[in-house]
């Protein structure tokens, strides 16, 4: 099979390495285009692009997904089946292409968290449990037939970024045996479950990273972890912004305002929440590096 393969970032990337690896024919690598980034604006290449020119792959970089010249190049590399990780969304004309269609990894078990931001939602509503889906792509978003899906544990000390890590390796494998069984047409296709309890991920923006110190400790600590490493839960001391990357909870009366903070100026900082603390163990201050509390200690005045 003629496979081209649609991804940008690097939880892409262990997909399109899976598939390499295990002999698929990639004929081309749809990516995003290249964007400023840094304090010097320089041209960034995704992750996806980056590997694809290292393994010598085709690569497309459309900036509209509907540009005539982009289809007519898509048209011409005689697809098979088209597979997209960590992409954005397609219109018909390109995922129904393929004489096998287009296939989906998604990081969830759908139908639940649909949407843009499945991983940070998983972890910030507390779960225990997430994994990966891959289905046929049709109209509306994520409601395709699955294919396949594998469980994955969430543990709770498990942040976004270890979530991230293990979707992305468990996805990769699941990738490689659903594509082999779409070649050896050895599947079958199960419509979503219907649920009136579907929870969903949408896009995470700047004032949902906003900790809110009224709420119970265990949701705070979630908030924490689903935002971890990126976008980054934060709060305000000094009227300066203090990320958040890591913390522990203390489930106990504190007696204190929601919002306030202790510290013995060495060793902690902890605010209290409605129902506990939040010590703080990882950091960034407005201005500064990436700190452990002690560090962050040691050159601020409280």
């Amino acid at each position: 099979m003629r496979l081209v393969f649609m991804g940008t970032p690097d939880f892409a990337v262990a997909s399109l390495n899976a598939l390499v690896e295990a002999g698929f024919d990639v004929v081309g690598v749809v990516t995003a285009a290249d964007k400023p980034a840094g304090r010097g604006q320089k041209l960034q290449e995704s992750a996806v692009k980056q590997y694809a020119i290292a393994k010598g792959l085709k690569v497309l970089q459309p900036i509209k997904l509907k540009d005539p010249e982009f289809i007519a190049e898509l048209k011409s590399l005689h697809a098979d089946l088209q597979v997209v990780v960590a992409f954005r969304m397609l219109p018909e004309i390109v995922w129904n292409m393929p004489p096998k269609g287009t296939i989906n990894l998604h990081a969830s078990l759908l139908p639940q968290y649909r949407g843009a931001a499945p991983i940070n939602h998983a972890i910030i509503n507390g779960e225990t449990e997430s994994g990966v889906t891959t289905f046929f792509l049709k109209h509306e978003i994520d409601t395709g037939d699955v294919i396949f899906s594998e469980k994955v544990t969430i543990t709770s000390e498990d942040s976004a970024g270890d979530l991230h890590d293990k979707l992305m390796n468990v996805g990769a494998g699941l990738l490689v045996n659903t594509v082999q069984a779409i070649a050896e047409g050895n599947y079958t296709e199960q419509p979503q479950p219907q649920s009136d309890e579907l929870k969903h991920a949408p896009k995470i923006f700047k004032e949902h990273c906003l900790i809110n110190w009224n709420q119970p400790v265990q949701t705070v600590y979630n908030l924490i972890r689903g935002l971890s490493p990126y976008p980054t839960a934060f709060t305000k001391l000094n009227d300066k912004t203090l990320k958040v990357f890591k913390a522990e909870l203390e489930e106990k009366e504190t007696g204190l305002a929601p919002g306030t903070f202790l510290s013995d100026g060495k060793t902690y900082l902890k605010f209290a929440a409605k129902d506990g603390f939040i010590r703080l163990t990882d950091l960034q201050y407005e201005g500064k590096k990436r700190m452990q509390i002690d560090e962050f200690l040691r050159g601020m005045r409280l």
